[in-house]
């Protein structure tokens, strides 16, 4: 007897899926890093570094755009 089945497996993403998935977490990666840093070493000392344009502006859009990439990997028909 045959022990697999004849008909093909489907599974639910393709193979484009899997790519923008990953784009999404490369992209979520790369927000985070941007978004890290700015402590002071000293707690008595306030750096300012924190509010510099890249942890406040450019590090949240990179990681709400990556989480709408992997919204898009998810939602997209294969």
């Amino acid at each position: 007897m045959n022990s697999t089945p004849d008909t093909p497996t489907n599974f639910a993403f393709g193979r484009s899926n899997y790519v923008w998935l990953g784009i999404g977490i490369a992209v979520l990666a790369v927000g985070y890093v941007l978004m890290s840093g700015g402590g002071s070493d000293d707690p008595n000392v306030f750096d300012e570094s924190i509010f510099s344009f890249r942890r406040i502006t450019l590090a949240p859009t990179v990681v709400l755009a990556g989480y709408g990439v992997i919204v898009y990997a998810i939602l997209k028909k294969s």
